[in-house]
């Protein structure tokens, strides 16, 4: 099934659930993006609600997922509910009624009642992904993206894409691509004001990054783009981190 045709199926069963509280579903990430990758991405989406969820509802909207997960890339989907109230006027850190993606998957297996109780609270990523929205989101179904969304302030983004890449250090040598191509799509902002992708996070590196790094990001994007296997010593990776955070955190 294509990523389209899931995305099909999740709005028809969100239509269903939600009703008169849906006031839209809006699709960002790689897929707004253009430079999604079946075997590298996952499926992000926000779903705006006018009003808070009831229990029975959020059991609804996470069993659509798990149902469709056997269908889904291996990196699943990334969903979350927020408040039209929250959206305009934008809040930080931002509060979200409901979230999903591989991370949490097994937990809504063991126990969808128990877990669809205890997980809510605030989520800065979701500054990254109104951000994104607004640039080059789409809309699956409902209003319009300027109608729903307020200005995301520079600083929340900014504070936003830090707080993922944070962990750089400990986490590239797990995840290479990842953090390579993140790394890069940060510092662009930083240096230029330019919301990027990974894959565009990736090609601004390789313009704009001292020699000595670029054969780093050329090697992660390859892998991101085209599949060939990027390996690199670790000792060169933790290098590409710290020369990346002392920029990014001036």
């Amino acid at each position: 099934m294509r990523e389209d045709d899931l995305l099909e199926k999740i709005k028809a069963a969100y239509q269903n659930i939600l009703q008169q509280k849906l006031v839209g579903i809006y699709v960002h990430g790689s897929l707004a993006f253009g430079c999604f990758q079946w075997s590298k991405s996952d499926i992000d989406f926000l779903v705006v609600v006018k009003e808070a969820l009831s229990l029975e509802e959020k059991e609804a909207l996470i069993r659509v997922l798990l149902k469709l997960d056997e269908y889904a890339p291996q990196k699943g989907f990334e969903m979350s509910v927020v408040l039209e109230s929250v959206c305009q006027p934008f809040r930080y850190p931002t509060p979200y009624e409901l979230h999903f993606s591989n991370f949490h998957k097994e937990n809504f297996k063991a126990d969808l009642t128990g877990y669809c109780q205890k997980l809510n609270g605030t989520d800065k990523d979701l500054a990254a992904h109104f951000t994104v929205t607004q640039k080059v989101g789409t809309v699956l179904c409902g209003k319009a993206i300027p109608e729903v969304f307020g200005e995301v302030p520079k600083e929340a983004y900014l504070d936003s894409l830090k707080e993922d890449i944070a962990d750089a250090k400990e986490s590239i040598a797990e995840n290479p691509v990842y953090y390579v191509l993140n790394l890069c799509r940060v510092l662009a902002y930083v240096k230029d004001d330019v919301v990027l992708s990974k894959k565009q996070g990736g090609e601004w590196g390789i313009e704009n990054l001292p020699s000595e790094l670029v054969s780093v990001v050329r090697g992660a994007l390859r892998e991101y783009s085209e599949n060939v296997a990027f390996e690199a010593e670790e000792k060169v990776l933790l290098k590409f981190a710290n020369d990346m955070l002392e920029w990014i955190f001036v």
